[in-house]
C-alpha cells in the first residue's frame, strides 16, 4: 500500500531534519532515524497519546528510544509535534548544554522518558514501565473508573537484541503477561560492522514467540498503513505483550548510503544530503519544515484534549473514591507518606533499644517490616537470593499473574509486592529504573555483592538518571565464607563509591541499617546501595543517634573505654570491621593508648558534609587507620597513615579463618595504630 502524499512529507521531515543535524554537528547516527520514519508517523501520529503541552501528564503513553543512537528521529518527532524544543536545539545536536545530546537524556529534553544508549536498556526500562502501569491499573482502577490506562512502545534495533539483557527483558515481559508493552523492531540488518547475519542469525520472531509474546510479521516498515494496522491489533491484546517486525532500509532515501554500514554512525556528507534531497523530492533549505507539515504532526491539541478527557474521568473517580485518588496523586507525584519521618524514627530506635546481634543483611530485613507495612509504594525483588538477600516481608507477598494476566491478588485483594526476578541481575536493575522512571512505585532489588558486576551499567544509568532506586547487595566480603574468592567481594564497595551520584551504605549493625534504608528511601534524586554482611554483627552502642545520617559519626571516645585522656588517632571503620575497631580501641586502652573510632557507613554521604563536621568527626593532625575488608587504595583520599584491607581476591575457608589468615584481628589492627604512632 503506498503511503498517502502527507504522511510521506511527514516522513521525509525527520530523515531531513536527522540528516541536517548530524551533518551540521559532523557527529551522529543518520541512517536509524531515516528508517523508522514511518515507523514513527504510524506509531506518533496516529496512536500515541500524548500532550506535548504537559509532557509529565500522567497517563500518557510512554515511547522509548530503545536503540538510543538514533536520537535525531526523537529530537526530530518532539519538535514536529510541539514539545517545547525549538528548531535552534536541533541545531544544537550534540553541543554543549543543549538539549539534543547525543543520545536522549531524561529530565534535560522535555518528551523524553529515559536515558537511552547502552543497548538494550531501554527495552529493558520500558519493561518496568509497563510492569508499574499494571499494577497502578490492578492497585487503583475500579469498575468504571480506569484511570490507569496506558501503553508502552518501543523502538527497538539489532543491538538491542544482541545485548544478553534484551533476552533478559523479553523473558520477564512474557513471563508477567505486559500485554500493554508494544515493541516495534527496526529490522535493517545493518549494525556499525555492516550486515549482521555473520554474527546475528537468530530467528527472532521465535525467540519472542517461545517467550510468551505475541509476534507480528515481518511488515514493510516504510508501509506507514501496515504499521498502523499491526499497531491497532497489538492493542488488542489482553494476555501478551506484542513484537512488531518491521522490515526496514537503514539510511531510507540515500541513493549511495542506503543499506549499508556507512549511512549508521557518520554523517552522509554534502553531496549525499543534495542527493538524497533529490531523491525523496524534499526541496527545503536545511532545518526547514513547511507549515503544511508542521500542521500534520501538531498534537498540541489532540494531546490536551486527550487529558481534559482523562481529567474528567479522574474528577469522577476522585468523586466516587477520594482515599484511592488522594493515594495514588501522592504516589504519583513521588512523596512518601505523612507519617514516614515518625516510622522512621521508631525504626531507628527499636533496633538501638534491642540492640539485636543480627547479620546486617536480617537488620535490613527487620527495617523494611516497618517500611513496606507504611508504604505501600515500596517494590521489592531479588535475582533468584530472595532467601539469602532476605527482601521479602510479610506486607510483599510475592507477584503473580494468572492465566489471563491479572495480578493475583489475596483474600484482601491485594496483589503480590515482591518480584522473583530469577537469575538476571542486569535485568532486574534496568527494570527498576524503569519502574521508578514511570512513577509510583520505588523499587528494591536484591542480589550479592560481587554480582553488582552484571547490574553495574543500570546502576549507573540510575544515577545518571537521578532515580531513587534501592540496590540490596549482601555478603559484602569475605565473611561469606566457604564460597571463596569467586563471590567474596574485595574491590567492589570502593568501585561503586566512584559512581557519581550514588550513595553507598556499608552499615555496621541494626541501628546504621535502619538509617541507611531512612535516608535511601528519603532520596529522591538518587540511587543507592547497602552492601550487607552474610555474618552476625554485635550491636554497637551509639553516643548519638541522630548523627549516623551524616555518613560518619564518632562511635566511641577513649572514656567510653576508661580513659581520661584525648585521643591520639582515629580508626575509622566500615561495616563488620567497626567491631574489629572497637575491640581494637579497647586493647590499646589497655596498654594507655586513647584513640577515637569512627564508624563511617556512607563514605559517599559524609563527603557532602560541611567542612565543620568533617574536621570535628576527622579532627587534624590525629592519624588516621581505616579498617575495610576491601581494596585498600580509596581509604587513602582521607589522608590515613595506614589502612588494614586487602588487595588479594580472598579464599575459600570458613569466615573465621579467613579474618585471621587475611589480618583482620583486633591485635593487627591495634598493631597497626601502634606502628603509626611510633613513626609520627
Amino acid at each position: 500500500m503506498a503511503n498517502t502524499p502527507q504522511s510521506t512529507q511527514m516522513a521525509n521531515a525527520i530523515r531531513a531534519l536527522a540528516m541536517d543535524a548530524v551533518q551540521q554537528a559532523n557527529s551522529g547516527h543518520p541512517g536509524a532515524p531515516m528508517g523508522m520514519a514511518d515507523m514513527a508517523v504510524a506509531l506518533w501520529s496516529q496512536h500515541l497519546k500524548h500532550n506535548p503541552t504537559n509532557p509529565q501528564w500522567f497517563d500518557r503513553d510512554r515511547f522509548v528510544l530503545s536503540n538510543g543512537h538514533g536520537s535525531m528521529l526523537l529530537y526530530a518527532l518532539l519538535h514536529l509535534t510541539g514539545y517545547n524544543l525549538p528548531m535552534q536545539e536541533l541545531k544544537n545536536f550534540r553541543q554543549l548544554h543543549s538539549k539534543t545530546a547525543g543520545h536522549p537524556e531524561v529530565g534535560i529534553t522535555p518528551g523524553v522518558e529515559t536515558t537511552t544508549g547502552p543497548l538494550g536498556q531501554g527495552i529493558t526500562n520500558a519493561v518496568g514501565f509497563a510492569l508499574a502501569e499494571k499494577l497502578l491499573a490492578a492497585e487503583f482502577n475500579r469498575d468504571g473508573h480506569a484511570v490507569v490506562d496506558h501503553h508502552t512502545y518501543v523502538f527497538l534495533g539489532d543491538g538491542c537484541l544482541m545485548e544478553g539483557i534484551g533476552q533478559e527483558a523479553i523473558s520477564l515481559a512474557g513471563a508477567w503477561k505486559l500485554n500493554k508493552l508494544i515493541a516495534l523492531y527496526d529490522d535493517n540488518g545493518i549494525s556499525i560492522d555492516g550486515q549482521v547475519q555473520p554474527w546475528f542469525a537468530d530467528n527472532t520472531p521465535l525467540r519472542f514467540v517461545a517467550s510468551g509474546w505475541n509476534v507480528i510479521g515481518p511488515i514493510d516498515g516504510h508501509d506507514v498503513e501496515a504499521v498502523s494496522s499491526a499497531i491497532a491489533e497489538a492493542k488488542k491484546q489482553t494476555e501478551r505483550p506484542t513484537l512488531i517486525v518491521c522490515k526496514t532500509h537503514i539510511g531510507k532515501g540515500s541513493p549511495n548510503r542506503a543499506n549499508t554500514a556507512k549511512a549508521h554512525g557518520e554523517p552522509l556528507g554534502a553531496e549525499e544530503i543534495a542527493l538524497t534531497r533529490e531523491a525523496l523530492g524534499w526541496t527545503h533549505e536545511p532545518f526547514v519544515v513547511p507549515d503544511e507539515v508542521y500542521a500534520g504532526w501538531d498534537a498540541k491539541a489532540s494531546g490536551a484534549a486527550a487529558e481534559a478527557a482523562w481529567n474528567e474521568r479522574f474528577a469522577a473517580y476522585q468523586a466516587a473514591y477520594p482515599e484511592l485518588a488522594a493515594e495514588l496523586a501522592r504516589r504519583m507525584a513521588g512523596d512518601l507518606p505523612k507519617q514516614f519521618a515518625q516510622v522512621a524514627v521508631d525504626t531507628v530506635v527499636a533496633a538501638h533499644t534491642k540492640a539485636e546481634t543480627v547479620a546486617t543483611r536480617k537488620a535490613s530485613q527487620i527495617a523494611l517490616e516497618a517500611f513496606t507495612a507504611a508504604l505501600p509504594e515500596l517494590l521489592g525483588g531479588s535475582a533468584d537470593l530472595t532467601g539469602s538477600n532476605l527482601t521479602n516481608t510479610k506486607s510483599t507477598p510475592n507477584l503473580r499473574f494468572d492465566m489471563q494476566g491479572h495480578v493475583v491478588k489475596n483474600e484482601a485483594g491485594v496483589g503480590g509486592r515482591h518480584i522473583n526476578y530469577g537469575v538476571r541481575e542486569f535485568g532486574m536493575a534496568a527494570i527498576m529504573n524503569g519502574v521508578a522512571l514511570h512513577g509510583g512505585f520505588i523499587p528494591y532489588g536484591g542480589t550479592f555483592l560481587t554480582f553488582s558486576d552484571y547490574s553495574r551499567n543500570a546502576i549507573r544509568m540510575a544515577a545518571l538518571m537521578k532515580q531513587r532506586v534501592v540496590h540490596v547487595f549482601t555478603h559484602d566480603s569475605i565473611g561469606l565464607g566457604e564460597d571463596g574468592p569467586t563471590h567474596q567481594s574485595i574491590e567492589h564497595v570502593s568501585s561503586l563509591r566512584l559512581i557519581p551520584n550514588l550513595d553507598v551504605w556499608r552499615p555496621a549493625d541494626t541501628a546504621e541499617t535502619a538509617v541507611a534504608w531512612s535516608v535511601a528511601l528519603s532520596n529522591r534524586d538518587k540511587p543507592t546501595v547497602l552492601a550487607l554482611s552474610r555474618q552476625n554483627l554485635p550491636y554497637a552502642p551509639k553516643r548519638d543517634l541522630g548523627d549516623i545520617s551524616r555518613g560518619a559519626y564518632v562511635l566511641s571516645e577513649p572514656a567510653d573505654v576508661g580513659l581520661k585522656k584525648k585521643a591520639v588517632a582515629v580508626i575509622i571503620a566500615t561495616g563488620s570491621e567497626v567491631q574489629l575497631a572497637l575491640k581494637a580501641q579497647r586493647l590499646l586502652a589497655d596498654k594507655k593508648v586513647p584513640v577515637r573510632v569512627v564508624s563511617m557507613p556512607s563514605t559517599t554521604t559524609f563527603d557532602r558534609e560541611d567542612v565543620k563536621y568533617k574536621k570535628a568527626v576527622l579532627p587534624a593532625g590525629l592519624p588516621r587507620i581505616a579498617v575495610e575488608m576491601g581494596v585498600t587504595d580509596f581509604w587513602w583520599k582521607y589522608g590515613c597513615a595506614a589502612v588494614v584491607g586487602i588487595d588479594t581476591y580472598g579464599e575459600s575457608a570458613p569466615a573465621p579463618v579467613l579474618f585471621k589468615h587475611f589480618g583482620f584481628t583486633e591485635e593487627n589492627v591495634a598493631a597497626t595504630v601502634q606502628a603509626v604512632l611510633k613513626r609520627k
